[in-house]
């Protein structure tokens, strides 16, 4: 992992995604691991790319108010780069990929919710822009769904990813910890 090209995004940990109604699976462990690597990756210039979505005039998620901000335990410091989201995928009409291009951004460290929408989307969409891609295996969630449990999901999507075999790019899944312990060797 190359720290100089890397980035961490950091997708949709909105206020309107964490509510009673929606709750998350393991809210308040994927905080503190997103809080972690951001925290390290901050000491090790790898920019914080935070995205909201934005659902301005769609009567959910409105720029500026209470459910569209970022959830009062995720730590975002000035330095952070925030980037507005439209669609489940992150680059779609976003300055994503603008930023990313700027910074010569090569590789992606994916966290976020939700796990089946934004962070799948993400993913792919990566991929054929030919990032490299490392989704956060324990810092994504999600909400049950009809027929799977929230972890569920996430299992099932971290195996996907794990075997995928991407058509651009490179994808792979890593917990928290390795993660951390290859920054810190690389210090």
């Amino acid at each position: 992992m190359k720290n100089d090209t890397t980035a961490l995004l950091i997708i949709d940990m909105q206020k309107g995604s964490f509510t009673e109604i929606t709750p998350r699976f393991d809210a308040d462990g994927v905080v503190t691991r997103i809080n972690e690597l951001s925290s390290i990756a901050r000491d090790l210039d790898v920019p914080v790319i935070c995205i909201q979505h934005d659902g301005t005039g769609t009567g959910e998620f409105e720029k500026n108010s209470s459910e569209w901000e970022n959830l009062d335990a995720l730590l975002i410091e000035p330095s952070d780069i925030l980037i507005d989201k439209y669609a489940n995928d992150v680059f779609y009409k976003s300055n994503l990929q603008n930023t990313l291009s700027k910074l010569a951004i090569s590789q992606l460290l994916i966290t976020g919710c939700a796990t089946d929408f934004c962070v799948e989307s993400t993913v792919q969409s990566a991929l054929t822009k030919e990032y490299d891609v490392i989704v956060v295996e324990d810092g994504h969630t999600t909400g049950d769904r009809p027929h799977m449990t929230a972890g569920e999901v996430i299992k099932h999507y971290n195996w996907v990813w794990q075997h995928m075999i991407p058509t651009q790019g490179k994808v792979s899944v890593a917990k928290t910890d390795w993660i951390k312990n290859r920054w810190l060797q690389s210090t």
